[in-house]
């Protein structure tokens, strides 16, 4: 028997290279291996209070990106979180065996503190705990993640571990399944790829809005000519070489090296590469959304899927902690 999988995607907008490289690709090479629930996290949106009237639409763009990547809805659940209120259920009922001060020492919980001062709110404190509510209403054994995000994930084990003490055995620990690509930098080459910092390359671009993006990107700080000799181990274009451009990419090193190409020629191998494997995804997305009476049936019944291991698992919780 497949064992199951759980991880979900903030609707901030559309995706990009680095959630395609960091996660996407890995989400529909998981469906070959495991039963896999994906959502989309719109309740987890909330919590930063981003603009709501785009919401609804963010949900359609991602799940539009997931669908063009590769996902499919026959192999996979994917729905978006609010659609299935069973989550927020379970929510409540293990933040009640979830210590404060557990919370409070998340790392990322600090930085959006910072961030965001003046909205520290109920929900941006709970969020490890509707995060643990995620992945075990749907009784996932596996979660696809970074590096980065491992301590939330050990937090949902701690908080299985006390539920299982107080109440009986009732979870599994989930695993961690990490990502095999490190972070994808930016363009601006210092910060992690981030719509909010604008340094990223959005999977729905046109070939020519890719190409204009990867010119602006900053490469070798070292190198100011052309006739100097480059150090593709600290440039961030040659990074992305490595992925969209990889039996070339040696190659490509060795020019640098020897100062026989320039950036600007680096650019445009790598622009030109990045348009011709998402070539394929950008035709079948555009495919999708001249149809979005059929991405609201995907919704849909991904939803309805979810509810019926959501509704066995939250009657499960229910009778160990004698609700019923």
């Amino acid at each position: 028997m497949k064992k199951h999988v759980f991880s979900g995607v903030r609707p901030t907008g559309r995706l990009h290279l680095g959630n395609y490289l960091g996660a996407v690709k890995n989400y529909v090479a998981l469906q070959d291996e495991y039963e896999c629930v994906y959502a989309v996290v719109d309740l987890h949106a909330l919590t930063t209070l981003e603009e709501t009237g785009k919401l609804k639409d963010n949900v359609c763009e991602v799940l539009l990106d997931l669908l063009a990547a590769g996902l499919d809805p026959t192999r996979s659940i994917i729905f978006a979180q609010s659609h299935v209120p069973e989550v927020t259920e379970l929510f409540t009922l293990l933040g009640m065996v979830t210590p404060l001060s557990w919370l409070l020492r998340v790392p990322t919980f600090k930085e959006k503190v910072k961030m965001h001062p003046h909205n520290v709110n109920y929900g941006l404190v709970g969020y490890p705990v509707l995060m643990a509510s995620d992945i075990l209403i749907y009784k996932a054994e596996v979660v696809p993640v970074g590096e980065d995000q491992l301590p939330h994930l050990e937090l949902t084990r701690e908080i299985v571990r006390r539920f299982n003490e107080h109440f009986g055995p009732t979870f599994a620990e989930p695993q961690a399944k990490l990502t095999n690509y490190p972070m994808v930098v930016g363009l601006d080459g210092r910060d992690k790829m981030s719509k909010s910092l604008n340094n990223h390359i959005e999977l729905a671009a046109t070939a020519e809005e890719t190409a204009k993006k990867v010119m602006s990107a900053v490469t070798d700080p070292a190198r100011k000519l052309r006739g100097d000799s480059g150090h593709p181990e600290v440039c961030n274009v040659y990074k992305l070489q490595g992925h969209f451009n990889n039996q070339r990419s040696a190659f490509i090193a060795d020019e640098c090296r020897e100062a026989k190409i320039g950036c600007v020629e680096c650019k445009r191998s790598l622009a030109e590469a990045i348009n011709t494997e998402l070539a394929p995804l950008r035709a079948r997305r555009t495919e999708l959304a001249a149809h979005p009476e059929n991405i609201e049936r995907i919704l849909q019944h991904g939803a309805e899927q979810a509810k019926i291991i959501a509704r066995s698992t939250l009657t499960e919780v229910k009778q160990r902690m004698g609700l019923v």
